[in-house]
């Protein structure tokens, strides 16, 4: 996973922000969404991919953010 550790730090953080709370009102998509999830009433496949598209970068920084811990062995 050499290719998410080569990823820089700034524009990931900033694209997980601005693509994770877009549009900023009346509700960002993304908790929208994830309501919708945990309800039962994601069906639709528009409302699947939108889910997946203002996921998938705070997903990419999360995944980096666990890889760059230092691992602790007892």
């Amino acid at each position: 996973m050499k290719w998410l550790d080569s990823l820089p730090w700034t524009p990931l953080v900033i694209g997980a922000v601005l693509l994770g709370l877009a549009p900023f009102r009346p509700e960002p998509h993304l908790l929208e969404k994830l309501g919708m999830l945990f309800d039962g009433t994601l069906s639709r496949p528009i409302d699947v991919f939108d889910l997946a598209l203002h996921a998938s970068l705070p997903l990419l920084l999360l995944l980096k953010a666990v890889r760059s811990l230092p691992l602790r062995r007892a």
